[in-house]
């Protein structure tokens, strides 16, 4: 299911990418030759095209040959450049016209518009542009009026943003729509009256258990990840808390970062490890911060571990085999190293601590039903027009904080991180589920947005490189040097892909 999703995404996404770029080439009179949505080597699952004014549609059918031709010398051979690359024409328009009537090439002005059998992506063919569609010697030897290199650098740039920018828009849109059709569910720090549970790379920098964050590097944090924003992302390392009445004041070290990562990648690999050898185990990952909820006993179950030993309903779980202050999630963990043995656990009933010996099953549970409502999350609706802003200002806060997270994948531990398909489909809800579908979708385009901002050629920031610098220094790069510019780039993100990927296959086994 997590893998149709993904599937399902990225073709919405790639589709929507793909039509910012063709609608501003419509808009500039450029042609878009075809449109798809996967990739399309030799033939195509579908491929359309509006004849006449009237449709026509073929199915597993072999791609139309290009409407350009060899430009030829007066014995008919072929010219050549100074590279011997083969000079190309575009046909004119007796040799379009001389094209029986159903060859698709007679009619240029008009979009294919197809569905390739190669699901990785898609692409926007525009007239006259290098790009992973063609290289420098598919083009006609002149520029012609219709083309993308014909049109000024502004037309240009408008045209290369334009995947990105809707993009970013309909990230923004999806989350606006998210909120204004389930609105959203916030729990305050400032509700939080037992305190946080900080995992041990937190106690190393000082924390206790239930400490109470008041302010990072003066701000104060309204909710769990505005804490890890603020330390993790942001690096802030000034934190002030209180501590029972007192007020403490910690300096977070500066390798905080790096050191949640290695702890993370340490937590994920033992997870798949229990996975592999009980496929019902759930994986929990590594929390840095969360909420400190008691283990405070709701039910009896008859036949239990915890019936035999009298404990009743309302019982608060403090302790296990002489280890103290335990919340709910430390109190599972030393249950968990002592399957089959006896355990002493303490309590406090009615204000008064007290304490019972009980031995647990293999499964290392006492049999107890455990209250879960301590904090009632505050429900937000939105009208339409609160809807709209609000998706707007947590799409870009989104968005900044994975900029400021991508500087971490520079790291070891961060490049043991990195995520190829599986790590994405992963994202997705196991079972079907509009809500959690949408928002991940969303986050992918805004990823989407920003992956291809990158400077990187064969991306449209790499477009954008070449023309913020033809746009300063009135000079307009060569078409065989960005063929070239793009081979490498194309090169490079194969390796990333190769990278990510293979991450992905390391730890399915390893």
């Amino acid at each position: 299911m997590q893998w149709i999703q993904l599937i399902l995404a990225l073709s919405i996404l790639v589709v929507i990418h793909e039509l910012g770029h063709f609608c501003f080439a419509r808009l500039f009179k450029v042609r878009v030759e075809k449109f798809y949505m996967f990739f399309n080597p030799k033939f195509s699952l579908v491929r359309a095209k509006k004849i006449n004014g009237k449709w026509q549609v073929r199915f597993f059918a072999p791609n139309v040959e290009p409407t350009a031709v060899p430009v030829l010398d007066a014995m008919g051979n072929e010219k050549k450049d100074e590279k011997g690359q083969p000079l190309y024409r575009p046909m004119t328009d007796e040799e379009l016209n001389a094209l029986p009537e159903d060859d698709w090439r007679r009619y240029p002005d008009n979009t294919e518009w197809g569905i390739g059998w190669v699901p990785f992506g898609g692409y926007c063919a525009i007239a006259g542009m290098v790009d992973e569609t063609k290289s420098a010697t598919d083009l006609p030897s002149e520029p012609q009026p219709w083309e993308f290199r014909a049109k000024n650098v502004w037309q240009r740039l408008c045209i290369i943003i334009g995947g990105i920018l809707v993009n970013f828009v309909a990230a923004l849109l999806i989350f606006g729509m998210i909120l204004f059709h389930w609105g959203k569910d916030t729990l305050p720090l400032s509700q939080i009256t037992t305190g946080l549970y900080y995992s041990d790379i937190m106690l190393d920098e000082g924390f206790k258990q239930q400490d109470n964050i008041l302010s990072i590097n003066g701000v104060e944090p309204q909710s769990i990840a505005d804490v890890m924003q603020s330390i993790i992302l942001d690096g802030n390392r000034d934190v002030v808390v209180l501590r029972g009445n007192d007020t403490l004041y910690l300096t977070m070290s500066e390798d905080l970062g790096e050191r949640y990562l290695a702890l993370q990648n340490e937590v994920d690999r033992e997870e798949r490890e229990k996975a592999r050898a009980d496929k019902s185990y759930q994986k929990k990952g590594y929390t840095l911060v969360s909420y400190f909820i008691p283990f405070v006993v709701d039910s009896v179950l008859p036949g239990g571990a915890a019936s035999f030993a009298n404990m009743q309903k309302g019982d608060s779980i403090v302790g296990v085999n002489g280890v103290d202050g335990l919340c709910y999630y430390q109190v599972v963990e030393e249950l968990a190293k002592h399957p089959c043995d006896s355990v002493t656990v303490d309590f406090y009933r009615a204000g008064e601590l007290m304490q019972a010996r009980l031995f647990i099953g293999d499964q290392a549970k006492m049999g107890v039903g455990v209250k879960t409502d301590f904090y009632t999350p505050i429900h937000i609706d939105y009208t339409l027009w609160e809807a709209i802003p609000a998706g707007i200002e947590f799409g870009w806060d989104f968005l900044v904080s994975y900029v400021k997270q991508f500087r971490l994948i520079f790291t070891k531990e961060g490049a043991q991180s990195v995520g190829g398909f599986g790590a994405i489909s992963n994202m997705f809800p196991e079972t079907w589920n509009w809500y959690g579908f949408w928002k991940i979708t969303a986050i992918i385009s805004l990823i989407l947005a920003f992956m291809n901002f990158l400077p990187i050629p064969a991306l449209d920031g790499g477009y954008i490189l070449f023309l913020l610098w033809e746009i300063i220094t009135g000079r307009k790069p060569s078409d065989k040097f960005l063929e070239v510019a793009n081979t490498i780039g194309f090169w490079l993100l194969f390796a990333l892909l190769i990278f990510a990927n293979g991450n992905d296959i390391f730890k399915a086994f390893f």
